[in-house]
């Protein structure tokens, strides 16, 4: 996840809530009549340029102090204090890859350099390998008349995908079809029995609103995920790239995805000798967003896609930082991460948009 995690947390007056009553008065003591409070601006110094992060202490360990916090306090009609803060703090997840697309698994954080912003990091709070963070996936399938002839089959390779990606009780999945409309057939489950009968539901005809399909599915299915804790969002798009319907952009589809943090991963059901304008695009959504665009030669390598897809979400990293010269004010904020080594690629979303601070 990409982003800024806010938090909140509700006051009583009443019953035990007196006890914490009594601690949140000494909080609030200080601030003016309507209850707002505000933390001081954290330093304004920063790392050296062309650096992942400050160096390390005697013991070898990056620092881990808490991420500084804008805070403002609200209270609604029955006398209960509600604070909200936005934790500078943003989660990257990304990929590597040799020359020849072999996942590397084995690289620590000093083997590559980042900028947020054109400028190095403020501090460095982690760095994992092969994180295991909760997956939540949404299958987009192309439904127009395009594809009818091939369609049967990719329903088949989708359901063996959510079958042995996720994984129980941990990861869930949504499927939407789509042609002029998007259509969700299955909400958020774990369930593999309905994600499958969902797919089943599916049948094709139409045009195509590709780029309308993935704006609703960020907007109204991964962005609302921003409060629900650390995890990972992923949308798998099984298209020909051919938009002929939507109201919304490309620019659109993809400031979307960057918004609610979601990464994606295409799929071209192209089956002409050669590449098209509709690669091209599905090349660029994923690039944007740190994933990566399949085209396979064959409809029968269709699967393989999903087993490199599936591959690659168990082979990513993730580095938590603190922004250098940050502020809350909504803008979108370009990410460069590389490695030293230059046989390597390093798959990443190419930035992520400020949250506003809270009034």
């Amino acid at each position: 996840m990409i982003g800024f995690k806010r938090e909140q947390w509700d006051y009583s007056w009443n019953g035990i809530g007196l006890s914490i009553a009594a601690i949140l008065l000494a909080f609030l003591a200080g601030t003016s009549a309507r209850g707002t409070a505000q933390t001081p601006p954290p330093p304004t110094g920063q790392a050296p340029p062309h650096a992942v992060s400050p160096a390390p202490s005697a013991s070898g360990n990056f620092p881990t102090n808490s991420p500084p916090q804008q805070a403002a306090s609200t209270t609604d009609q029955n006398g209960a204090y509600t604070i909200t803060t936005v934790v500078n703090e943003v989660n990257l997840f990304f990929t590597v890859t040799d020359k020849h697309g072999r996942f590397i698994r084995n690289l620590t954080e000093s083997d590559f350099t980042l900028l947020d912003d054109h400028m190095a990091p403020a501090e460095v709070y982690s760095f994992t390998q092969q994180t295991n963070l909760p997956l939540r996936v949404g299958l987009l399938i192309d439904t127009s008349s395009s594809i009818r002839s091939r369609f049967q089959f990719e329903q088949n390779a989708a359901v063996e995908f959510l079958l042995s990606v996720l994984r129980p009780r941990v990861d869930t999945a949504f499927v939407m079809g789509f042609d002029v409309t998007p259509d969700i057939t299955q909400a958020y489950t774990n369930n593999g029995d309905l994600l499958a009968a969902g797919i089943r539901k599916l049948s094709p005809g139409g045009g195509t609103a590709l780029y309308d399909a993935t704006y609703t599915a960020c907007r109204d299915q991964m962005l609302p995920l921003a409060d629900t804790g650390s995890v990972r969002k992923t949308i798998i798009l099984l298209s020909d790239g051919d938009d002929d319907q939507s109201h919304a952009t490309l620019d659109d589809a993809v400031k979307m995805c960057q918004r609610a943090e979601t990464t994606i991963y295409t799929i071209s059901t192209n089956d002409s000798p050669s590449r098209d304008r509709g690669d091209d695009i599905l090349r660029a959504m994923a690039v944007a967003t740190g994933g990566r665009a399949f085209t396979p030669s064959r409809m029968e390598n269709v699967a393989t896609s999903f087993e490199g897809i599936q591959e690659e979400l168990r082979s990513q990293y993730s580095l938590v930082y603190k922004p250098a010269d940050f502020k809350a004010d909504g803008a979108f904020r370009p990410i460069y991460l590389t490695a030293y080594d230059h046989n390597y690629k390093v798959r990443a979303m190419k930035g992520y948009f400020a949250p506003k601070s809270p009034d």
